[in-house]
């Protein structure tokens, strides 16, 4: 009976988490919807006044992360193709360098890297300064004034942190691929000609697909997740890092599930393009 108590505890424990993250996702969703909305029935505030906070937000979260991108990209590119090709001369596979880097810097570690430095920078941020908002009464000014907050601050927040994730996920991957290899010219003798025939075999439509799925979805994911934990701020200012705290948890925790998700999807069809499965 001990035992059937446990098991039938933890069972509960189980369920009830679930519900959870389901109510969560379901909240989280229709606020995105609800943004989404809001900006295109809601013109109270202007499409110039919006276009200023998603160029504001482009500008933080695109623009200033870029030295931080330049120099993770570097060390993940150079690290990436010295360890690989090392690895493939000793197998007399150094042609296969191409789709290890693709399959390495474009489709995992490109968006995945990205993301968390956005979560890190730019989620901490919109999180506490909604939060803020929330204190100080300025959300309540706005609704006053008949401005719609989730058209006037939500909305161009996602859209710029769309923007600014898909920009920053490439300009790393670019670096990551072209200044990495530079990196490692002093140490490892390949041609610059052989690497980059290599990795023109290498890309797909299907890496393409991919790579704007992962990173479109994850601005999204990102920035929905900081405005909706800085909305739930009530009126204490001591609530500002609570929720900016679980912003960034929830963030990480939901871009790397969705990444896994994605990846397993589009190996699953590789497969069943073969006839594996």
């Amino acid at each position: 009976m001990p035992l059937a108590r446990f098991l039938f505890r933890e069972i509960d424990g189980i369920g009830r988490r679930a519900i959870e993250i389901a109510s969560y996702t379901l909240q989280v969703l229709q606020m995105v919807y609800l943004s989404v909305r809001a900006a295109i029935y809601d013109q109270a505030q202007g499409l110039r006044t919006v276009f200023s906070v998603v160029s504001a937000q482009i500008y933080f979260t695109g623009w200033q992360a870029m030295p931080l991108v330049t120099m993770l990209a570097l060390a993940t590119g150079g690290i990436v193709i010295l360890q690989s090709s090392a690895q493939l001369s000793l197998l007399g596979s150094a042609e296969m360098v191409g789709n290890l880097m693709v399959v390495i810097i474009v489709r995992e570690l490109g968006p995945l890297v990205t993301a968390l430095i956005v979560i890190a920078r730019s989620g901490t941020a919109v999180a506490s300064e909604i939060g803020n908002m929330r204190v100080n009464r300025e959300i309540e000014a706005l609704e006053a004034m008949g401005i719609n907050p989730l058209s006037y601050i939500v909305f161009p927040r996602i859209v710029g942190g769309v923007i600014s994730v898909l920009c920053l996920a490439f300009y790393f991957c670019a670096i990551a691929l072209l200044g990495g290899f530079l990196v490692t010219r002093f140490i490892n003798d390949m041609p610059f000609a052989f690497y980059a025939d290599s990795l023109a075999n290498a890309f797909t439509a299907a890496d393409v697909g991919l790579f704007l799925a992962k990173n479109g979805f994850s601005g999204v994911i990102i920035f929905i997740i900081a405005c909706y934990q800085g909305l739930l701020v009530q009126q204490s200012a001591h609530e500002v890092p609570q929720v900016t705290t679980k912003a960034v948890v929830n963030s990480i925790i939901y871009v790397t599930t969705f990444n896994l998700g994605m990846t397993t999807l589009f190996y699953l069809n590789q497969l069943m393009a073969l006839g594996i499965l």
